[in-house]
Formats: structure tokens, sequence, C-alpha cells
């Protein structure tokens, strides 16, 4: 399947950015000012999503947001799989926060 992508080294900071996975995941360690739905409830949440613009989505390594991305673009959105996802965001030196203050943030 071929999905619009960037490498998460290339994402500018002002993106809007959806990360598509699950919630253990996005609390231990997600880019700030991301917005988080998983995967498994896109399809009933796509009126939280921005309506206009790009929008860039992450997952853990690019599976399951390659598939949240294609299902986006099939219905109005301009959207773009971060390849590499989390993994790259974090390994490029890309800022991440864990949902607990006290934590440390880590990709898992």
């Amino acid at each position: 399947m071929q999905v619009p992508t960037v490498d998460a080294a290339d994402v500018a900071a002002d993106v809007k950015l959806l990360d598509v996975r699950e919630h253990d995941e996005w609390n231990a360690g997600h880019a700030p000012g991301a917005l988080h739905i998983p995967l498994g409830e896109l399809a009933e949440r796509l009126a939280e999503l921005p309506a206009d613009g790009e929008l860039h989505v992450i997952c853990r390594a690019g599976g399951r947001s390659a598939r949240a991305v294609a299902f986006l673009n099939q219905n109005g959105w301009d959207a773009i799989n971060v390849a590499g996802g989390m993994q790259s965001w974090h390994a490029a030196g890309k800022p991440i926060e864990a949902s607990d203050a006290g934590a440390e943030p880590e990709v898992i």
C-alpha cells in the first residue's frame, strides 16, 4: 500500500500530528501537541480531526499510521504518514513527553 510519506526527521515543528497508537504507548511517550486517537477508534472519532490542511499521522513504527493515512485520504483528509513512527521521531532527536509529568518519556 503506497501512501504519502515523510521521514520523521523532516517533519516541521508546527504540523498537525495525529498519534494512532494505543493508550499505554501514548502515555509512555508522545510528541508534544499531538492529537491522540487510537487506530481502532479513528472511524468513530473523525469529527475530532482538523478539517483543513495537512495532517501528519504517526504510530510506533509506521504500519498503523500508514493504514490510518490510507483511510483518511479516502475520506477527504490530506494525510501524510510519518515513516518509522515514534521510533524514528525519537531517534531523530525530536521532543517526546510522558503523560505522567514525573515519568521519563520513552517509546514502547
